[in-house]
């Protein structure tokens, strides 16, 4: 009933020590989540290329032979399916963290820069926040769940922390530019505030369920985002398309 109404709180759950007062003391020293820095425990401390597909029956996952652009992932927690799609659509993918995106763009020149999932709160990853202000309109860009907070947070808007978070399979989402529902898997505890979007970015996807930001997009510039996975698997491949989208724009730029 409390976590009913007052949303997710703090908790422990125990069989080694059962003195009330003493497991109430670990739980208020447990720091927020907003004081800690995840992604630094997640993100991969060196670049290094990727060249998996999708899984195929009898073959496993399947190594490419891309000749297609190259997209820059900074890996802020990024899960291997999204490397897996990225590649299947024909992107060579480079994998890069977060503190080294920069030099790497800069010398490279990547034909697209994908911003990844991750844990925490979005307004600790300053690092990924000036990375999208200095190179949004310089190359497409895409974000997945936090980086999606990432891009908002760049382009001026503000983000929250749910009351309930949007975890696991089955949440309906729609898009609101062709009136498709998507059936989408996500796992965040962050959301955009639409209140404070600026009028250059449109919400492209909403959630059903709650009605909160699920996708958003710059009216003018190659940039775009979605706050749940298309790249779950197993499950839903209702969005596979955002992929086959961003390497899309990804080769228009390579041609450009």
């Amino acid at each position: 009933k409390k976590i009913r109404e007052r949303g997710v709180i703090r908790g422990i759950i125990t069989t080694e020590d059962l003195n009330p007062r003493r497991v109430f003391e670990r739980v208020r020293n447990v720091p927020d989540i907003s004081e800690l820095d995840l992604v630094d425990k997640v993100a991969t401390d060196r670049p290094y290329g990727w060249d998996r597909g999708d899984w195929v029956l009898g073959e496993g996952y399947p190594r490419k032979e891309a000749e297609g652009p190259l997209v820059a992932v900074v890996d802020f927690g990024v899960k291997r399916n999204i490397l897996r799609r990225l590649t299947s659509e024909g992107a060579r993918v480079a994998v890069v963290p977060p503190s080294m995106a920069r030099d790497f763009i800069e010398r490279e020149k990547p034909s697209a820069l994908f911003l990844s999932n991750g844990p925490g709160d979005p307004e600790r990853v300053v690092t990924g926040i000036r990375l999208v202000r200095e190179f949004m309109g310089r190359i497409p860009i895409l974000g997945i769940c936090l980086g999606c907070q990432i891009i908002g947070l760049a382009l001026g808007a503000r983000t929250y922390k749910l009351k309930f978070g949007h975890h696991g399979g089955n949440h309906p989402v729609k898009d609101l530019r062709t009136g498709k529902v998507e059936i989408t898997a996500q796992n965040h505890n962050f959301a955009i505030d639409p209140e404070t979007l600026p009028p250059e970015v449109e919400i492209t996807h909403m959630n059903l369920l709650d009605e909160t930001v699920e996708g958003i997009r710059h009216r003018e510039l190659p940039l775009f985002a979605v706050q749940y996975h298309p790249e779950n698997s197993p499950g839903p491949h209702d969005s596979y398309y955002l992929f086959n989208e961003f390497v899309s724009l990804a080769r228009t730029h390579s041609a450009s």
